[in-house]
């Protein structure tokens, strides 16, 4: 009996000395999309990229997205044109998340909590694009609504 608590002991000290330190978190996990709007501990900003809309005010892409924000049944949450119905106005102007290009695309690439799914893994890059590209093509309506979402 006291050989196996002598070898079990020994099995546990060496298997202490064999502890691997965690790897540091390599920049492959660093959030793909910084915000300027963010707020900065100690004035240092984080590592990320800055996305930029490659189809940028392209009117064919614009239509191409329009028809996938039908396709993809967008208009069941944001109403026709996306003009708001369950889900917020996309065309008003007032943005819970952030309205930079890049900030419309993190939206639909990752998803929102409380109701707006990940489109990514779905759509890809580029179809997540064009749909930034319609939603920025849509006019401001002339009357907007007055009562803002509460903060969370």
């Amino acid at each position: 009996m006291s050989r196996w608590i002598a070898f079990l002991s020994c099995l546990a000290a060496v298997s202490c000395g064999r502890q691997v330190a965690p790897a540091p978190p390599s920049d492959s996990n660093l959030p793909a999309v910084r915000y300027e709007a963010h707020i900065v501990a100690g004035n240092v900003a984080p590592h990320g990229v800055e996305l930029t809309n490659p189809h940028n005010a392209d009117p064919a892409v614009a239509k191409r997205g329009a028809l996938m924000f039908t396709a993809m049944n967008c208009d069941g949450c944001h109403g026709g044109d996306a003009s708001g119905w369950v889900g917020p106005s996309l065309s008003d102007g007032r943005w819970r998340y952030g309205g930079a290009d890049s900030e419309v695309f993190n939206s639909i690439y990752y998803g929102r909590p409380k109701g707006m799914p990940a489109f990514g893994g779905a759509l890809g890059v580029d179809g997540v694009w064009a749909l930034v590209t319609y939603i920025r093509s849509l006019p401001v309506p002339p009357t907007v609504p007055t009562e803002s979402w509460p903060e969370p």
